[in-house]
C-alpha cells in the first residue's frame, strides 16, 4: 500500500503551486520526514498533470531497450532520477535507480524481465519440463545468449555515435520528445 493518498498529494501540489508556502514548510506542516517526496509530486504533476500522481492499478512492464533508454539519457546528461523520471513520463524516479544498480551490477543481463512467483510443485510438470529441458536447453541457451548479444551490440553502437557526436544525439532526441509531446497535446 501507498504511503500517501492521491488526494494528500494532490492537496500537497495545489497548496506549492498558490505559491504561499515553500517545500520545507510543507514538509514540516504535514509532519513529513523530508520534502524530496513533495518536489517529486510538484515535477510530476508539470509534466504529467493528475494521471502522474495516481498509484498505477498493476505494475507495467518495460522493456529492455526503455530501460537503457533511460539509464543512456542519465550517463549522456547527468540528469537526475527525478528529470529522467519526468523526461520519460515515469512517476516513480526510485525506479530508474534501481535500474541503474542493476544495469551496473549485472549488465543489460540484469535489465530483462524475470518470471514471478514460486514455481510449480506438481511433480508431473516438473518430470516434463526436465525432459523438455534437456532437449531444448541447448539450443535456449543460444538464443538467450544471442538476444542478449543483440541487445549488448545496440547499446555499445549507441554510446560509441553518442560519444563520437554528443550535440547531434541530444537534437535527435529532443526532436524526438519534442514530436511526442506535440502527439500528446492533440490527442
Amino acid at each position: 500500500m501507498a504511503k500517501y493518498s492521491e488526494e494528500f498529494k494532490m492537496k500537497l501540489v495545489v497548496e506549492y503551486l498558490d505559491g504561499n508556502i515553500g517545500y520545507g514548510s510543507l514538509a514540516k506542516k504535514y509532519n513529513m520526514g523530508s520534502r524530496t517526496s513533495i518536489i517529486e509530486w510538484v515535477n510530476i504533476f508539470k509534466s504529467q498533470g493528475v494521471e502522474g500522481l495516481k498509484r498505477r492499478k498493476s505494475k507495467k512492464e518495460y522493456s529492455v531497450q526503455f530501460k537503457l533508454d533511460t539509464i543512456q539519457f542519465i550517463l549522456d546528461t547527468g540528469a537526475s532520477y527525478l528529470e529522467t523520471a519526468v523526461q520519460f513520463k515515469l512517476n516513480n524516479p526510485s525506479l530508474i535507480k534501481r535500474w541503474m544498480k542493476t544495469f551496473r551490477e549485472q549488465g543489460v543481463e540484469g535489465l530483462e524481465l524475470k518470471s514471478k512467483g514460486w514455481p510449480s510443485m506438481s511433480k508431473k510438470s516438473n518430470n516434463k519440463m526436465k525432459k523438455e529441458e534437456k532437449k531444448v536447453t541447448r539450443e535456449a541457451e543460444l538464443e538467450r545468449e544471442n538476444e542478449r548479444l543483440r541487445l549488448e551490440n545496440a547499446y555499445l553502437k549507441k554510446l560509441k555515435a553518442f560519444r563520437e557526436n554528443p550535440s547531434a544525439f541530444h537534437e535527435k532526441h529532443k526532436q524526438k520528445w519534442h514530436s511526442n509531446s506535440k502527439k500528446r497535446d492533440s490527442d
